[in-house]
């Protein structure tokens, strides 16, 4: 039962950050990072390049609560662990790169 239980909640919250990262890929616009924030046409120098690597970031996020979910088909303590770790070290990963990324393509 917990197995399952990891499972209904690891898959969606998974696919949330790998979806984010294709959505970021195949916008039109430039994505912006912070909830409520927008960047606008004229910030941004390369705006195709700019949302790729900014979609390449939600997507590497994204990878170690993959990893989790897998882990969690054979050690849930084992995995538990690395949602726990992923995401506090990973909330500084993605300040760190959004901030790079913005930089590199901002005008």
């Amino acid at each position: 039962m917990q197995f399952i239980l990891w499972l209904i909640i690891m898959l969606p919250c998974s696919a949330l950050f790998t979806g984010l990262g294709i959505y970021a890929m195949k916008r039109e616009k430039p994505m912006w990072f912070w909830s409520g924030s927008e960047v606008s046409e004229y910030e941004i120098s390369d705006i195709p390049a700019y949302n790729k690597a900014n979609g390449i970031m939600w997507i590497v996020y994204s990878a170690g609560f993959w990893a989790a979910t897998v882990a969690g088909c054979f050690r849930l303590g084992i995995a538990g662990m690395i949602v726990g770790i992923w995401s506090v070290a990973g909330i500084p990963f993605l300040i760190i790169a959004y901030k790079k990324i913005y930089n590199k393509y901002k005008i």
